[in-house]
């Protein structure tokens, strides 16, 4: 009688603990702001190595590109997470949207102004020619003209291409750490790169943004999402194999020399890795850094009046995570 009730107990407790694993997984649907690349790796390693399903997760990873408005996409239900730049969260927090970051994958905004060699200082830019993208107005622009003088009449249109750089010695111009050198040193070239987040410049870059109503509702989903997105990241930046192969899956385009000249440089200016997650944890934000960002904004004159601004992000899903690099 004694092993009967045990077959019967075991047997439940079995049937029990089968039925938690076998419930589906939890889908979440994540945007990233480009076409697959490096900068997007520590997301696409935590798919290659199944990471998002050990946390109970079945991810879609969707690549952005230059027609795809994430953040407008999120807004209107069609994705669950977007990545998102910390200056695009304010703006739409101005406008009413509730949108708001939860996570910051780039402790070092990998905004960089790119010069021909023999600039030493950023400051010897002043008065000289440098291509800035229209978006560029609203961000490390302004940063610029206040902090180092530099005046509009200073700025040529910038159409996301590096050959006008290569062809006038004197141009300088906006670019990625992580990518538009790359293409420069390809063209003969060995660029200075001003990286601006070095030079004090504020913002979150590749912020996982969410409607406020997402947070509300699915907090736990969101907690392991970011838990699982930290663990790929730190892998990643290890070896960055599994998540290439996918990278390269989505965007065939993209060369092994390119991921690795992104990859390197991401370790060599601690983007992913450095700041406040070197000791808080992958992934990681905290009030002093989003209070130093809306500072900038206020000194630019680029903020409302009346606006809640702590309404950008929340502490409450980051502050647990703590996957130190």
């Amino acid at each position: 009688m004694i092993r009967t009730a045990l077959r019967i107990l075991l047997a439940s407790t079995f049937a029990t603990s089968g039925a938690v694993f076998a419930q589906a997984p939890e889908r979440i649907v994540f945007a990233t702001d480009w076409l697959a690349e490096a900068e997007h790796g520590g997301f696409y390693q935590a798919q290659a190595e199944g990471t998002y399903k050990k946390y109970g997760l079945d991810v879609t990873l969707k690549m952005g590109g230059p027609q795809v408005n994430g953040l407008q996409l999120l807004a209107a239900g069609q994705l669950d997470v977007v990545m998102g730049d910390a200056l695009q969260v304010v703006s739409a927090v101005e406008q009413g949207v509730p949108l708001t970051a939860i996570a910051a994958t780039f402790q070092k905004n990998p905004a960089a102004i790119i010069a021909h060699p023999g600039v030493a200082n950023l400051a010897d830019l002043k008065g000289k020619p440098i291509a800035i993208g229209a978006a560029s107005n609203t961000t490390f622009w302004p940063w610029l003209k206040k902090r180092y003088g530099f005046s509009d009449d200073q700025k040529r249109p910038y159409g996301f291409s590096v050959q006008p750089f290569l062809a006038d010695p004197a141009l300088s111009q906006q670019g990625f750490a992580t990518s538009e050198p790359f293409s420069i040193e390809k063209g003969g070239v060995k660029p200075v790169v001003f990286l601006l987040a070095d030079l004090g410049y504020p913002p979150y870059a590749e912020a996982l943004v969410v409607t406020r109503a997402t947070l509300d509702k699915r907090s736990d989903a969101l907690a392991r999402f970011v838990r699982a997105s930290a663990e790929g990241w730190k892998s990643y930046l290890a070896n960055p194999a599994p998540g290439n192969a996918l990278i390269k899956r989505d965007n065939p385009e993209m060369s092994d020399e390119l991921l690795a000249y992104s990859h390197r440089k991401m370790k060599e200016y601690a983007i992913v890795a450095g700041g406040d997650a070197a000791t808080k944890g992958l992934l990681t934000m905290t009030d002093a850094r989003w209070t130093s960002t809306i500072d900038f904004l206020r000194d630019a004159s680029l903020t409302k009046a009346g606006v809640d601004y702590g309404k950008a992000y929340t502490l409450g899903i980051v502050k647990d995570v703590k996957v130190l690099p």
